[in-house]
């Protein structure tokens, strides 16, 4: 893909996320990205777009299952009387990935979900997910790491561990190879990774394909892989290390324009030029002219909207989708439904805060949860840089 000029070298290794510590960890299915969220929009022509991917550690499915629940115990002759797809089968799609994924050799592999503990703002999800599962919630303190083997600590001794859901960034999963001073992971979990003895969902480095300048590159990865035209098309956007002329047009065009650092997530760093002051503008201008390669611009998107209850009234707010899917190394399999975030002020929006609180349930009625025909791999030949 790099040799054929598809995506250029230089995007990826100057990336923030590309860590040269996960060289030859090779997962024993092939696959890197076990879970996906990819958030979606629908702009002001009906037209429903790509806003970005996130394959590092994508939350937010709790939310998808709780409010079902919520749902279905208030409101329960509406799904007696219409057929609503049912989501409660997440637990187990993720765990027979995890499962699928376990190192060669290992006939009933041991799952774990590692989570940074209980300040983190995801935890609620992390403690579901391990309880719907059936496997152990741990901390980084629960795990040790000695021969490359990785076992967690319990009453009973120390019991090998095969399959680490991590919900960890990487540059806090081990002390040896990232950040020395982390306390949340693993000392030695990479080696154990590399030596093929524990398998990491989702991969370390999978931070690259969450770089949103890869994001304007996935239609070309789209056609190079699969010889097919992307089915949902991306959000308009610019490179802004391009070329001095796609600099110049987007510098001029400030205030029309969303502006993201490509290694941002959580929202964090978005400037909205139409909303900004010129304080805002005039910092994130200098900001880009040091950064080029750091930065994207897109359109504003006027986002579609939905009756939303205010207090005791019924206005229009903006929305967007996360749906989530689940890769076993043999099929991709989508959740029938997904995250809807409500942006819950009146003024025209362009974005949805990700860390919005307001989450509705989403419904799919018809239609197939399964993508058939997904390749397991590229096509030969296709599968080395």
């Amino acid at each position: 893909m790099l040799a054929d000029g598809v995506v250029p070298r230089r995007l990826v290794v100057t990336s923030a996320h590309f860590h040269r510590e996960a060289a030859g960890i090779m997962p024993h299915n092939g696959v890197r990205i076990h879970v996906a969220g990819v958030d979606l929009i629908r702009d002001e022509q009906g037209t429903f777009r790509v806003l970005e991917d996130n394959v590092r550690v994508p939350s937010g499915v709790s939310y998808v299952m709780e409010n079902r629940r919520a749902m279905a115990n208030v409101l329960p002759e509406v799904f007696a009387s219409t057929r609503i797809q049912p989501v409660e089968s997440y637990p187990a799609q993720l765990l027979r990935a995890l499962r699928a994924a376990a190192p060669a050799g290992v006939v009933d592999p041991t799952v774990v979900v590692l989570t940074p503990g209980v300040h983190n703002s995801a935890y609620f999800e992390h403690a579901l997910l391990a309880r719907e599962m059936g496997v152990e919630l741990v901390e980084g303190r629960d795990l040790v790491c000695v021969g490359n083997e990785v076992a967690m600590r319990t009453t009973g001794g120390k019991q090998r561990v095969d399959v680490i859901y991590r919900r960890i960034d990487d540059d806090f999963l081990d002390p040896v190879h990232f950040r020395a001073d982390s306390v949340l992971g693993v000392a030695g979990l990479l080696n154990a990774a590399r030596a093929g003895r524990v398998t990491i969902a989702n991969a370390v480095g999978n931070g690259v394909a969450d770089d949103k300048l890869l994001y304007t590159y996935v239609p070309e990865l789209i056609r190079y892989y699969l010889a097919e035209e992307p089915i949902l098309p991306n959000v308009e956007t610019y490179r802004l290390d391009d070329g001095p002329d796609v600099l110049d047009h987007v510098l001029d065009r400030l205030d029309q324009l969303v502006l993201k650092p490509v290694d941002g997530s959580g929202g964090a760093g978005i400037v909205i030029g139409s909303q900004a002051s010129d304080e805002q503008l005039a910092q994130v201008r200098e900001r880009i002219l040091i950064d080029p390669r750091g930065w994207i611009a897109q359109r504003e998107v006027a986002l579609s909207m939905v009756p939303t209850l205010i207090g005791n009234r019924l206005r229009a707010r903006h929305v967007d989708l996360r749906p989530f899917a689940v890769n076993d190394g043999d099929r991709v399999w989508v959740l029938p439904g997904g995250l809807t975030r409500v942006a819950w002020w009146s003024t025209p929006a362009r974005a949805v805060d990700p860390r919005t609180p307001h989450a509705p349930s989403t419904y799919t009625c018809t239609g197939s949860s399964l993508i058939r025909g997904w390749p397991r791999r590229p096509p030969a030949g296709r599968c080395s840089a």
